[in-house]
């Protein structure tokens, strides 16, 4: 896999689309969480939605590479 890609004659890395991926995934699991009341068993929900895109993010960059 390159590590660039040539988007629109500018060189992006391909771990953006990774950062994206994981922003799409964690906003549906979001409104899911959201939706059946998880949210209400957590201790501290802002630091479990960073933890979960970080843990995203980190999969999927990992599957690129």
């Amino acid at each position: 896999m390159p590590r660039e890609i040539a988007l629109l004659d500018a060189l992006v890395p391909t771990l953006l689309f990774a950062f994206v991926a994981a922003g799409i995934c964690v906003l549906l699991l979001d409104w899911l969480f959201v939706r059946y009341g998880i949210y209400r068993h957590l201790w501290y929900p802002a630091l479990f939605r960073l933890s979960l895109f970080v843990c995203l993010f980190s999969i999927f960059g990992l599957m690129v590479y």
